[in-house]
């Protein structure tokens, strides 16, 4: 049986239609929004840890030292893919007995160093937490609450683990507040805690600095009297607070300090440490 090619008319007419779709799906790719282009929309997370855009947009002075006159305090660190391997036997041997461990960025990022980071941090003894580092223009509070628990977010009540945080900071990507408004924002900050509560039974910590929660949240008090406050300022006093915080819970006071630059200290002694991780 004879075979049937198509001529050189069909065959010029299919070439056409590939080259046309092509064209069409390469448009369709360089337009479409960074939501829709996976990671794509987090070019650098490796460059974005708890602290990373507020010595950036804020400066301070970070000589390493602990400030002075603190009293009933708690030593600890907070890690991220940026420190890498971090050597926990050398924090616990001087004096840190805490660390928070940044787990995920937005609702496609997840630190490659965090099993090494978490896990370490537990073995040599240390109460241990997760952080998210919130993308607030990427996508829903809720849907980065459900990420965040899903990869190394979780809380469980083993006297070890401490409820997970929210790091609320300046946009590392674009324009400062994400590009939404106060009352935007402090709903998409409602929907990440109350979805983190209904996943774990524990209300999320707080971080962020006074100076971007009053940019772009307009100074809410809604979270004061529900949310840990965990406050960067790298100088000798923690400062002032966000309004609704009547103290703060953890005061991260430097990015230079010995082994890993982050350094934080605990608002209270070792015993309200404890009962933080325990709920």
């Amino acid at each position: 049986m004879p075979v049937h090619r198509p001529g050189p008319a069909r065959r010029t007419l299919t070439a056409l239609t590939g080259i046309l779709a092509a064209l069409v799906t390469t448009t369709f790719a360089l337009s479409a929004p960074a939501s829709a282009q996976g990671s794509e929309d987090i070019p650098h997370p490796e460059d974005d840890w708890a602290g990373s855009q507020i010595l950036k947009h804020e400066g301070g002075a970070t000589t390493g030292q602990e400030p002075p006159s603190v009293l009933a305090t708690v030593e600890g660190v907070d890690v991220s893919s940026h420190q890498g391997n971090v050597a926990w036997a050398t924090l616990w041997s001087s004096g840190v007995r805490f660390a928070y461990v940044k787990a995920t960025e937005g609702t496609s990022y997840t630190n490659p160093y965090f099993t090494q980071q978490y896990t370490g941090s537990y073995d040599a003894g240390m109460i241990r937490g997760s952080y998210h580092f919130a993308l607030p223009n990427n996508s829903s509070g809720a849907a980065q609450a459900k990420y965040f628990v899903d990869h190394g977010g979780g809380w469980s009540k083993d006297g070890k683990t401490l409820p997970g945080a929210l790091d609320m900071e300046y946009n590392p990507y674009g324009a400062t507040c994400y590009g939404k408004s106060a009352s935007a924002m402090v709903s998409w900050i409602k929907d990440f805690s109350t979805t983190y509560r209904a996943r774990t039974g524990r209300d999320p910590v707080i971080y962020t600095s006074t100076s971007w929660w009053k940019t772009c949240t307009g100074n809410s008090s809604a979270f004061g009297g529900v949310n840990p406050l965990w406050i960067p300022r790298y100088g000798s006093s923690v400062g002032e607070l966000p309004a609704g915080w009547g103290f703060h819970t953890i005061w991260q006071y430097t990015s230079s300090g010995a082994t890993v630059g982050d350094h934080n200290k605990f608002n209270g002694a070792m015993d309200r440490l404890k009962a933080l991780a325990n709920g």
